[in-house]
């Protein structure tokens, strides 16, 4: 039998009317500008299933904008975010899609930056206001934000994984996942670990001049 948490029985506290519509969406588009980075001025949210056919009856086209703002689901000014991203000079819109073969609760978040940067990220609303990130820039993958993690893209060779693990090993963290993905010679790490490293380990893992791109994303939405 499944082990059911508190969230899973009484959902998540937020501004409503859907746990999964409203809440989960604004738990995306959060981690969404979190992982890409949030200095955006242009996003454009592809609506998948459900969402694209409910979207603006249950406040998901609110719950997005307020997200990638920021906002939490319970923050009082979620039902006022289209006014607050058209003051803040944010431009969004919305397009009704089809994904492929995922969740009904889906989105495809696609930020443009000032300097001509353009990143994805596609996330499901899987019930009770929980998601998960199915897509980053092109890797797939199934990431729940529940673990800290560490994102590295750098030229194929060897020696890298053994690298980063020693690092983490040596220091007592625990890795929880790990994913690779290869893409014109270009491979992308992500490794959820136990708990947030420390400063000393991130500096020494991000600033190793063999990484093209690092991130690390801190855990929770």
């Amino acid at each position: 039998m499944k082990d059911y948490g508190i969230f899973d029985v009484m959902g998540p506290i937020m501004i409503g009317p859907s746990s999964s519509h409203t809440a989960g969406a604004a738990r995306l588009a959060r981690l969404a500008a979190k992982i890409s980075g949030k200095d955006f001025e242009e996003v454009t949210f592809y609506l998948h299933g459900s969402f694209a056919k409910t979207y603006l009856g249950h406040g998901t086209d609110k719950a997005l904008v307020a997200g990638v703002m920021g906002m939490l689901p319970d923050d009082d000014n979620l039902p006022y975010s289209h006014e607050i991203a058209r003051k803040k000079g944010l431009k969004y819109s919305f397009v009704e899609t089809d994904l492929g073969d995922v969740h009904p609760n889906s989105v495809k978040i696609v930020m443009k930056y000032p300097t001509g940067r353009i990143a994805s990220v596609t996330g499901s609303s899987i019930g009770g206001g929980n998601i998960k990130i199915i897509d980053i820039d092109g890797l797939k993958l199934d990431f729940t934000n529940d673990f800290p993690t560490i994102v590295l893209k750098y030229g194929e060779q060897k020696g890298i994984i053994s690298f980063v693990s020693t690092i983490l090993a040596e220091s007592g963290y625990n890795i929880e996942k790990m994913i690779t993905d290869k893409s014109d010679d270009m491979v992308t790490l992500l490794v959820e670990v136990s708990e947030e490293p420390s400063e000393e380990i991130l500096d020494k893992i991000l600033n190793d001049k063999r990484f093209a791109i690092t991130k690390f994303i801190q855990g929770g939405y």
